[in-house]
């Protein structure tokens, strides 16, 4: 049995890692294009924009070259998805058990994603288990940068080498590294597993019970 890391922070990324939301994301896409008039997307082609914040999104869903439609569709989506973002959008099987089982610790979510939809899916889901949540358009900047990681661990004053971050992304581990700390890979995500694997992730997981395997 490898020995237990010792952590005092545990920061999650939020799509792909803590809640299966890609089916909500799709949805609320496709009625966004189709509201613009421009031609829908297999739902698999848009499970791989996201990850890089809903501007990448909007802007690879809509087609590049259609400047002239991304403030619209940015305007557009925001309403469907607040409509829509808790319609089918579920902690994946486990997250719950290991929230409860790291009770005692603090944890944080640092996502692309914009803190508005991220803070009305928490309050949906379970905003009791969190100490601190950062977004996308928070100001810090989006993953692989540092700094809303950074910016966590400043605010609830834990050093690098005792915090991990897990995440379904590429720009999870390197923002990781990026950030000095530690990154937990999950397999059971959006992330490409190849790309992630190259990423060299400190640890790799395919379930979240995992976690409490690793970590105490």
């Amino acid at each position: 049995m490898t020995k237990k890391a010792e952590v005092d922070l545990l920061i999650f990324d939020l799509d792909g890692t803590l809640i299966e939301s890609k089916w909500d994301i799709a949805d609320s896409v496709n009625l966004t294009l189709r509201d613009l008039g421009v031609p829908e997307r297999p739902q698999e082609e848009i499970f791989g924009f996201v990850g890089d914040g809903v501007k990448k999104l909007l802007r690879l869903a809509v087609g590049e070259g259609k400047t002239d439609l991304y403030d619209e569709a940015l305007r557009i989506f925001r309403g469907h998805y607040l409509d829509h973002c808790l319609d089918r959008t579920v902690f994946y099987p486990g997250i719950d058990k290991v929230l409860t089982h790291f009770s005692a610790k603090p944890k944080a979510v640092a996502t692309n994603k914009s803190i508005e939809y991220t803070n009305v899916i928490l309050n949906g889901l379970g905003p009791k288990h969190f100490a601190y949540v950062v977004g996308g358009d928070n100001g810090f900047g989006l993953k692989p940068e540092p700094g809303m990681l950074v910016h966590v661990m400043e605010q609830l004053g834990v050093e690098k080498d005792r915090t991990v971050l897990i995440g379904d992304s590429t720009n999870d581990i390197n923002g990781g590294h990026n950030a000095g700390i530690r990154v937990c890979a999950v397999g059971y995500g959006m992330g490409n597993r190849q790309k992630m694997a190259a990423c060299q992730p400190d640890w790799f997981i395919e379930r979240p019970e995992e976690l409490m395997e690793l970590f105490i």
